[in-house]
């Protein structure tokens, strides 16, 4: 093992999308950047999914494998109006790598370990002992790799879901061609208890991906459970699951605290940019690394220290003021989703999905535009019974609400057999 001895601008810590888009933006802008990543070489395995109009512009065509109409269904059936867009994960890989190889970014194989100091972080399992920069950015995902806090150890509200890959022709009595299925609420897989839905989207290979979806619970619904639920959904529709069909696995937190640690930038999912009501960051980070670069770049330029750099980069990119207002917005909508029986939660998908296209696109997608986003909800609440208004406001006057048991009986379809399987 061999000990870093350069100190670079940037260092990026964790190598997925994002971390890879920041540290490609940063080199771009002539910072010296580096990318700590545990294994550089292996492959991404996980499905990538955005609106079609929050991808950035200079995106290569080639990165989006599928464009889709989207749909949902709750009590009825809505057109989302806007494309649903299934990104070709390898592509989006190699674009990514492309882009960092051009600009010279240093990748350094291994895990931050601690923080030693704001510019100093030890590395275990890699080419170094110690990596330096001027600025380091945590990069690596819902777990936060630098540093601690209260948030790890609480139960988090979490998105779980279980999918497989089928041909597109055996899909088609749940997802037609040329269209995307959001979601679906009908409780089409004869279980009881917390809501699940399916959602399901072309892949752009002639095959489809089948998710049933918890959106959130606090903890995450377990896995085996969606699994069960699936698979009575696909039997009800007639869709057959070959016994080699790829299966895809999610978890994680949607509600993990906006990252407030002094001297480290959050970016992905650390930030955390993930929409607490969708679960969607991959196009947030794309579209703002390039900002983020920039005002690194600008400020490193001027003479500000590293925590000045991050500390202007956190407040006027990341975490500007309105984008404050919208997140807290948004979290006190999932607390209303966590509290929420379960029969209510087709019909206030519905009200919402009814909502003139505006107000649905600015509440999915509109970060940082308050104004846009306390009309989506003010419309929400206008076009709401008075029972699902209480829904809506009780919680706004409640600590969060608490955990569910991990694993409760009458989540279970009836009679569903109980599988156990490696993650």
């Amino acid at each position: 093992m061999s000990v870093a001895s350069s100190t670079a601008d940037v260092l990026v810590v964790g190598g997925g999308p994002a971390g890879r888009a920041l540290a490609a933006a940063c080199a771009d802008r002539g910072l010296a950047t580096t990318l700590l990543d545990p294994a550089p070489r292996r492959p991404w395995r996980s499905t990538f999914a955005a609106w079609a109009g929050e991808l950035p512009p200079d995106l290569p065509a080639d990165v989006v494998a599928s464009r889709s109409t989207g749909r949902a269904v709750a009590l009825g059936e809505h057109r989302l109006g806007w494309d649903y867009a299934v990104l070709d994960t390898p592509a989006l890989r190699a674009h990514l790598d492309d882009a960092m190889d051009r600009c010279g970014v240093r990748v350094v194989t291994g895990r931050a370990a601690a923080q030693l100091s704001p510019y100093r972080v030890a590395v275990t399992g890699g080419d170094a002992e110690t990596v330096t920069a001027r600025v380091v950015v945590d990069a690596g995902g819902h777990r936060r790799t630098l540093g601690t806090g209260p948030w790890r150890t609480r139960a988090r509200a979490e998105q779980t879901a279980h999918g497989v890959v089928v041909a597109a022709a055996a899909a088609a009595p749940l997802v037609p061609a040329g269209e995307a299925l959001f979601m679906d609420w009908r409780p089409d897989h004869g279980a009881r208890g917390w809501p699940t839905f399916l959602y399901g989207v072309p892949l752009g290979d002639g095959t489809v991906l089948l998710e049933e979806t918890s959106l959130a619970r606090r903890p995450g619904l377990p896995l085996d459970v969606l699994r069960d639920r699936l698979h009575a959904r696909l039997a009800r529709h007639g869709v057959p699951v070959p016994a080699d069909a790829r299966i895809e696995r999610v978890r994680f937190p949607v509600d993990t605290p906006r990252d407030s640690r002094a001297g480290i930038l959050g970016f992905g999912a650390a930030a955390p940019l993930i929409h607490p009501a969708t679960g969607f960051s991959v196009a947030a980070a794309l579209t703002l690394a390039p900002r983020v670069a920039a005002v690194l770049a600008e400020s490193l330029a001027d003479g500000s220290t590293g925590a000045e750099a991050v500390a202007r980069a956190d407040r006027e990119v990341v975490w500007t003021p309105a984008a404050r207002a919208v997140h807290a917005l948004r979290r006190r909508g999932l607390e209303a989703l966590l509290r929420m029986p379960a029969e209510d939660v087709p019909a206030f998908f519905d009200t919402f999905l009814a909502l003139p296209a505006p107000h649905r696109w600015a509440y999915l997608t509109a970060r940082d535009d308050l104004g846009a986003t306390l009309a989506a909800m003010t419309a929400l609440f206008g076009r709401s019974g008075w029972a699902l208004r209480g829904r809506l406001v009780g919680p706004s006057m409640l600590p969060p609400a608490p955990a569910l048991p991990p694993d409760p009986g009458a989540d279970r379809a009836p009679g569903a057999a109980q599988h156990r399987y490696r993650r």
